[in-house]
């Protein structure tokens, strides 16, 4: 009997997602996995698509996202990341996370800029898994615990201290439920103020927690500018003191006299990689985007406003401009901006080009969904590696770009059956023309939509189409982690 599957799709350009040279196929469908590839002209379907040699890989897994709020408030929410090719996004990054500590005011910064304060209502992980089980996503998810909403739980708004034996029990007794009820590690944003006063120790006590869970240890590293090699060293110590993987996020040479440091810091990655399991992701922007209170603005680091609440008139513009227009200082200014965020052009390109094409590197966009004028990451990650750094500058082959986004990240963080193209996998596929894929957003304008990417399926559903944006399908599950 011939095959009969729910979608074909035919004459393909398959990337399967391993970093392995395309071959030409077609690929069926049935429910929610990949019940063939190959020639399929003997099979029927329900659906056909024509890909005319366009390229087929695995949906993309955005190894860090702030969209804990979003992936709660329907597909539209998510149509920055559906459009891009993104199927499966990691949350609860830079030690903030939506659960499981609920809050009756507005937190501290960086986590206001992540999750409004009406949102931050879930005392438990499993509360807010049940919300997303119950109102799915457009996307796959999976969750991170947040140090920094663990201290504030343990701890109150009292931060500005190393936490006692008692708090730090408290939180990894916190975090130990939340691995239980279905989270996938432990993140921290040690840069930050609400977590800078936290000594290693006192991570280390928490992230104990991971090993019986086999969980992952995922930072925003101490100090990513002068002290980077010295925070290389203190992630990688907690990582083998719980005896869990690491991963560091985002990963860059910030301010201007540390330029060029990457052949530094990568040769410490890799000795560490040598000890202990290691991975790290990039974005492919020479700037950052954070809260406008965690960094003193300097003269020779530009930055653009990206949200203020008490002047959301100067979203969008540049933080020396408005100190010019309000005869102010820039640090005058920034404080008058807050509670505020900003993008700040910290890096040198020779990093950025250095790291993303790092082996050990996955891409990540860091996008803030709540921002104004977010970043043009929020929109344009994956299309910019694919199209500018791959396509236009040669930095690497569509295979290895592709895989950076599907199978690197899926064997991270354990993600079973997904970012590969194989017989039984889940269907996560993103159909793009490899000629036109590119990013449209860009710091003036950066809510745009990438060009090239034709459709999206999540778990067997379309989620996005060139001609019509994003669906209504709420496809997406909540994802455990497989440490495999």
């Amino acid at each position: 009997m011939a095959l009969r599957c729910d979608l074909i799709i035919r004459d393909a350009s398959l990337i399967d997602g391993t970093g392995a040279p395309r071959r030409q196929g077609d690929l069926g469908v049935t429910g929610d996995r990949i019940t063939a590839i190959g020639d399929l002209s003997a099979a029927s379907a329900d659906r056909e698509v024509m890909a005319g040699g366009r390229v087929l890989a695995p949906g993309f897994i955005d190894a860090h996202t702030h969209d804990d709020q979003a992936v709660l408030c329907g597909p539209h929410c998510m149509a920055c990341k559906t459009s891009q090719g993104v199927t499966t996004v990691v949350i609860g990054n830079c030690g903030i996370s939506l659960s499981p500590v609920p809050m009756a005011e507005r937190p501290p910064a960086p986590l206001d800029q992540v999750c409004a304060p009406e949102w931050w209502i879930f005392d438990s992980f499993g509360a807010y898994a049940e919300r997303l089980r119950r109102e799915p996503a457009s996307v796959n998810t999976l969750a991170l615990i947040g140090h920094m909403s663990l201290r504030l739980g343990a701890m109150g708004r009292d931060l500005d201290r190393p936490a006692t034996d008692r708090e730090a029990a408290a939180m990894r007794r916190k975090l130990e439920e939340a691995l239980a009820e279905g989270a996938a590690g432990l993140s921290t944003g040690l840069f930050y103020a609400p977590s800078q006063h936290a000594p290693t120790d006192e991570v280390i006590a928490v992230a104990e927690a991971l090993r019986a869970h086999r969980g992952l240890y995922v930072t925003h590293m101490r100090n990513e500018a002068e002290g980077v090699l010295d925070s290389i060293e203190e992630t990688l110590s907690i990582g083998a003191a719980a005896g869990v993987p690491v991963v560091i996020s985002h990963h860059k040479c910030a301010m201007p006299e540390n330029h060029g440091r990457s052949h530094e810091t990568l040769a410490a990655i890799e000795a560490g990689a040598r000890r202990q399991a290691v991975a790290l992701d990039v974005y492919p922007y020479a700037a950052s985007s954070t809260s406008l209170a965690a960094r003193k603005p300097r003269p020779d680091v530009p930055v653009r406003i990206a949200t203020s609440l008490p002047h959301p008139e100067m979203a969008g513009r540049m933080l020396d401009e408005v100190a010019a227009e309000w005869g102010v200082s820039l640090e005058a200014a920034a404080a008058r901006l807050l509670p505020a965020s900003g993008i700040f052009h910290t890096m040198a390109e020779e990093d950025v080009q250095r790291i993303m094409a790092h082996p050990m590197a996955m891409i990540g966009s860091d996008g803030g969904p709540l921002a104004k004028h977010p970043h043009p990451r929020l929109w344009g990650t994956f299309p910019r590696v694919l199209g500018h750094y791959s396509r236009d500058l040669g930095l690497f082959p569509l295979e290895a770009a592709i895989h950076k986004m599907t199978g690197r990240p899926a064997a991270v963080f354990g993600l079973e059956g997904r970012g590969m193209l194989a017989p039984g996998a889940h269907a996560d596929l993103v159909l793009l023309d490899p000629a036109t894929v590119a990013d449209r957003a860009t710091f003036a304008e950066p809510r745009q939509a990438a060009a090239g990417i034709a459709e999206v399926w999540v778990n067997g559903q379309t989620a996005y189409t060139a001609e019509g944006g994003a669906t209504r399908t709420r496809s997406g599950r909540l994802l455990h982690r497989s440490p495999g």
